[in-house]
């Protein structure tokens, strides 16, 4: 009997990548600057992949062997930009890669933390939860994820991987603060300003 490939099952859609770069990220606890050019700038929590090594074509059995760690990620979006580039048919970048949009908790390692595949995954603005989730939804699991994507390019030690989010991504304002959560990996709290 052939073992399903979750990584070519029908009933999902494919996982789809965008870039984000060194420059996008903001360590934990330091402010977020409300982008230029945008007023629409939405929040998305979401769980860090830290890699220890890569390659291509990586089997999903030894996807979780290229994992040094997890951390708490925003994934923060010019919403409107990122509408336009659609309209268009272009790329995202313009709206998910820019400086400092992804504020970043410490990361800790996977010998400490295991690999989390179950547990709550939040996000509270000015202490009203916005976001809610739990590691066992999502539709493509962390191997799967390592998995596949490494089928698309060369993946190296010190790539950061951004998981996806639970459902209610929305809007921030100036003097909004963030704290999300996800358990058994940490915390992470920045301010809009």
């Amino acid at each position: 009997m052939r073992e399903r490939n979750p990584a070519r099952d029908p009933d999902r859609e494919e996982p789809f990548f965008f870039q984000k770069n060194p420059d996008n990220l903001l360590i934990d606890g330091a402010d977020f600057p409300y982008p230029d050019r945008s007023s629409d700038v939405h929040h998305e929590i979401e769980m860090i992949v830290a890699l220890q090594a890569g390659g291509t074509d990586i089997p999903l059995d030894h996807a979780l062997d290229c994992v040094w760690g997890y951390g708490v990620a925003l994934d923060m979006t010019r919403r409107d930009l990122q509408g336009q580039c659609k309209k268009a048919g272009r790329p995202w970048e313009i709206g998910k890669a820019f400086e400092r949009s992804a504020p970043a908790s410490a990361l800790v390692p996977a010998s400490q933390s295991g690999h989390p595949s179950d547990g709550p995954i939040w996000l509270k603005v000015n202490g009203e939860t916005r976001q809610e989730g739990d590691l066992n939804h999502m539709i493509w699991k962390v191997p799967e994820i390592v998995s596949y994507l490494s089928g698309l390019f060369e993946l190296a030690a010190g790539d950061i991987i951004l998981s996806g989010t639970p459902s209610g991504v929305g809007p921030v304002e100036r003097g909004d603060v963030l704290v999300g959560h996800i358990e058994g990996v940490g915390d992470l709290h920045c301010t809009v300003v």
